[in-house]
């Protein structure tokens, strides 16, 4: 019984913690879905670029494609009563919610609307730092850029300067709220004073993300190396190796869990084989060899474990529906701990727990031999 319930915690411990890896690395990746598109398109050479027919037909002409929007982005100086904030602009077009979902992520009041101008939508984390809320009248924002070119500029007027009205505030990675003021496109090329179909990216949506990087590789060929190509995944790079690698750093913690426990049950089968050890004997005069003898523990050893771990993980699926259903255990008031039930947890548990209990009903089993049967 205590072999078993040491199995029982260890599958059911590992289980849930690949369950909330895999929650929260969902969690994760649809706060991506709110800050990247699924293929973004730059330049390799500076920093805009001029859309032509050649390429826009290009685009047009993948079927791959759902949805492209131009996007102009800028490091920007921000002002609003005294206080100032780096951040960057970020220029869109209307269709640009198919793209993102930005819209989705709005903590107070509205995106942007074609019929109002001079408005803007920032990160929580910029209006924190700059005590800014939505719909304050009284004072806009000041959005300024130095002005480019060599020589004297005059220092009365060393910036380029919009000014806007904030009409919604966004929420998302701690990155992402204190990096953009999300403008229309207009605004964004009056203030840098870029041309028509003058942009710094092109952003796409795709039928499938899935095939993003098979897209992104035709599309890669098509445009040739005057622009760079990159998916979701190449945008977050270190991001996806971060919540990758904690989650296998994880598993390999537990399973060392795992491992300990089943030490109880190569403890449970030697004490099993000294207290039948006149049994044994008795098999053995009868014509068994040490090879049968040997099955018989590691069969049961098997058992032990098998059973052990189907407890375990019939717990941890009640706890992982529970916690979804109910949401028990929360990481702040407003958010409960992610979790997600899915098969190839299951999978990966059914096996470890499987292999290493036989392995361990092995090393337990290999202490018969027939000098200790005789003694």
């Amino acid at each position: 019984m205590i072999a078993s319930f040491g199995v029982i915690v260890g599958s059911l411990a590992l289980f849930i913690i690949l369950s909330g890896f895999s929650g929260l690395r969902t969690f994760s990746y649809s706060l991506l879905d709110v800050s990247d598109p699924d293929i973004k398109i730059t330049t390799s050479l500076g920093k805009s670029f001029l859309v032509t027919k050649g390429l826009q037909q290009e685009i047009n002409a993948n079927t791959a494609i759902n949805e492209s929007s131009k996007v102009i982005e800028e490091r920007v100086f921000l002002e609003y009563n005294e206080k100032t904030e780096i951040a960057f602009i970020k220029g869109v077009e209307q269709n640009y919610t198919k793209i993102s979902q930005i819209d989705s992520s709005l903590n107070a009041g509205t995106w942007l609307q074609k019929e109002y101008s001079n408005t803007a939508v920032i990160g929580r984390g910029i209006s924190n730092k700059l005590s800014l809320g939505i719909l304050n009248y009284g004072e806009p924002l000041k959005i300024m850029i130095p002005k480019p070119g060599k020589g004297f500029i005059n220092p009365r007027k060393p910036f380029y300067k919009i000014e806007t009205q904030i009409i919604g505030i966004y929420r998302g990675t701690e990155e992402f709220e204190s990096k953009y003021v999300f403008t229309s496109i207009a605004q964004a090329r009056k203030l840098l004073r870029f041309k028509e179909n003058q942009v710094t990216a092109i952003e796409l949506k795709l039928n499938n993300s899935r095939a993003a990087d098979a897209v992104a590789n035709q599309l890669r060929d098509r445009l040739g190396t005057g622009f760079k190509v990159q998916t979701k995944a190449q945008l977050n790079e270190v991001f996806y190796k971060v919540i990758n690698t904690e989650n296998f750093v994880s598993y390999l913690i537990f399973t060392l869990i795992v491992i300990i426990a089943l030490f109880n049950v190569i403890g449970a089968i030697i004490m099993m084989i000294i207290d039948k050890k006149s049994n044994l004997k008795t098999l053995l005069s009868l014509g068994a060899t040490m090879k049968e003898i040997r099955k018989i523990f590691i069969f049961q050893g098997f058992l032990l474990t098998f059973f052990g771990m189907c407890i375990g993980l019939f717990f941890g699926i009640v706890l992982v529906f529970v916690q979804k259903k109910f949401e028990l255990f929360m990481i702040v008031p407003s958010l409960a701990y992610p979790v997600e039930f899915r098969i190839v947890n299951l999978i990966i548990v059914f096996f470890t727990i499987t292999i290493l209990g036989f392995i361990a009903a092995k090393i337990a089993s290999s202490r018969i031999s027939e000098a200790f049967i005789e003694q």
